[in-house]
């Protein structure tokens, strides 16, 4: 038998580890709060990984989620084992503004791009060395909370009390409320907070009451969130009522029932999708949203927490055939390449916006991703 001449051999192995390479997976790593108190949030999200891609640009992708339970120490130890065991490309995650603002070190030591699903615009800004790392797909709270100052000050709102989370997320809407506000010159008359965990706050509410306020506006997320309303209700309290974007999901309803009925509140496209003029820019993509898992989960299941994954899916499948053609999956110059395309994409349509991000604006949504929505007879009501 003739021996194969050892030019051949070289040339035979070094196919057989190019075709590897090309055949390299894309990891991408998940941490959501699918238990704990934004399980209501995170449930939906962790749905909608699996109705993500499993195969971009002729790549396989493989998706490895977790559960990090409401918690930030959890979901820092999360994204420090799918960087340093699993090896992702890529992190989602995770559900709230606490958990993503505490991640921030993690992925940018290892210089893994992130997408987050929540809403501060602290996890993005100001833009710095470990933020370049990191974006996010949820609305800004100034955007919301300009929507919300508009219609109060349309509504005749002069007076306003806030009571909202002892955490990131409420002081973030503090902060970006009072400078709505400001504007439309609307007083903020009461301040107060309270836990996502507690299961009381008369406290707060009386103090609330005690000034008076034409309007309140609850700065909570999920389910949490429908305590102060419903103390409110039960001190009697008739005044017009806000949310944020916070509570625009089906669990919110059932568990505000009646004492939730006409609530405003700014929301992404996708939660009136069906409502909105058929020239709406962002109507076909958040139906299309709607359609895959509610064709999965059943009518009426979908959430705009939801469709905040799924946007950070839509952002990542953009991004990585731009990627692909830089460097390959698996290594540092891949997850750098990664994040370049994240930061160019133009004109990417999503389940809550057109995404078009730059160096200074890692989430790129515009007023185009927002629209004013009111709680009548249970259901949310597209408001023009």
């Amino acid at each position: 038998m003739k021996l194969q001449p050892l030019r051949s051999l070289i040339t035979a192995a070094v196919l057989a580890a190019c075709s590897a390479t090309a055949l390299a997976d894309i990891t991408v790593g998940v941490t959501v709060s699918a238990t704990g108190p934004a399980a209501s949030l995170g449930i939906p999200e962790k749905n909608t990984v699996a109705l993500m891609p499993t195969s971009i640009a002729g790549q396989k992708i493989n998706y490895i989620v977790l559960d990090d339970a409401s918690d930030t120490t959890k979901a820092v130890a999360n994204a420090r084992k799918l960087i340093a065991e699993d090896k992702v490309d890529v992190i989602l995650g995770s559900t709230t503004t606490p958990n993503s603002l505490a991640m921030i070190d993690a992925v940018s030591e290892a210089q893994t791009p992130m997408i987050s699903m929540a809403a501060s615009a602290r996890i993005v800004e100001p833009m710095d060395d470990k933020r370049k790392w990191v974006f996010k797909t949820p609305q800004n709270d100034i955007m919301m909370s300009l929507a919300i100052a508009t219609h109060m000050a349309n509504a005749g709102v002069k007076r306003v009390a806030f009571i909202g989370f002892a955490d990131a997320y409420g002081e973030g809407w503090f902060n970006e409320f009072t400078k709505a506000t400001a504007l439309k010159r609307i007083e903020i008359v009461a301040s107060e907070r309270y836990a996502r965990t507690d299961t009381s706050v008369t406290g707060q509410i009386l103090k609330l009451q005690a000034t008076n306020p034409d309007a309140v506006l609850i700065a909570g997320s999920g389910t949490p969130a429908a305590l102060p309303q419903k103390t409110l209700k039960e001190r009697g309290y008739a005044g017009k009522i806000y949310q944020t974007h916070g509570v625009a999901n089906n669990d919110f309803l059932r568990v505000g029932g009646k004492d939730v009925e006409g609530t405003f509140l700014p929301a992404g496209p996708v939660l009136v999708a069906a409502q909105l003029p058929d020239n709406h820019p962002v109507r076909k993509s958040a139906l299309a949203y709607i359609q895959k898992y509610e064709a999965a989960h059943g009518a009426g299941s979908v959430s705009t927490f939801g469709a905040h994954a799924w946007d950070a899916g839509v952002m990542m499948t953009a991004a990585v055939p731009v990627a692909l053609k830089k460097a390959q999956p698996g290594t540092p110059a891949f997850r750098a390449a990664l994040r370049d395309a994240l930061e160019n994409l133009k004109d990417v349509p999503g389940a809550h916006g057109i995404f078009s991000t730059t160096p200074q604006d890692h989430l790129g949504l515009d007023q185009r991703g927002r629209v004013m929505v009111k709680i009548e007879n249970g259901t949310w009501k597209y408001q023009p």
